[in-house]
């Protein structure tokens, strides 16, 4: 596995987040309580919340799709956030991390390691053996 370093901009990616978080954490019907900020390479950064419900969508989903749909198609870093979670950061679940994987094979990952200390890694560290598209 590599490790990056966690950078100022890191820091500040993960404070866009948990500001995001704070400014529409809604515990109640839409149980907004993860946010999610992504940089792209050009070092523009965007940000969002989980949306729950029947068929919801993890806070990586919605940040990747606003991206994505500005236009951006080169990415650099993500963090996503809840406010009681160690340092702030939860780990992408399983569907993030294959999404990651299809649309950015090259983004890292801030996270925390099993003894809740800060780390960055990329994504295909994180997706061993992936799923991957099959063209026939």
């Amino acid at each position: 596995m590599t490790f990056f370093e966690i950078t100022q901009e890191d820091r500040e990616l993960i404070k866009i987040a948990l500001d995001c978080l704070e400014k529409n954490f809604d515990d109640g019907v839409y149980n907004h309580t993860v946010g999610a900020a992504l940089r792209t390479k050009g070092g523009k950064v965007y940000s969002g919340v989980n949306c729950d419900g029947i068929h919801g969508s993890c806070a990586e989903y919605i940040v990747m799709g606003a991206a994505i749909s500005a236009g951006e198609r080169e990415f650099d870093t993500i963090v996503a956030v809840h406010e009681k979670a160690p340092n702030g950061l939860v780990a992408p679940c399983g569907n993030c991390r294959q999404m990651l994987l299809e649309y950015c094979p090259d983004i890292k990952v801030i996270l925390n390691d099993d003894s809740d200390n800060m780390i960055k890694v990329g994504i295909k560290d994180l997706l061993p053996f992936a799923w991957k598209r099959v063209v026939v």
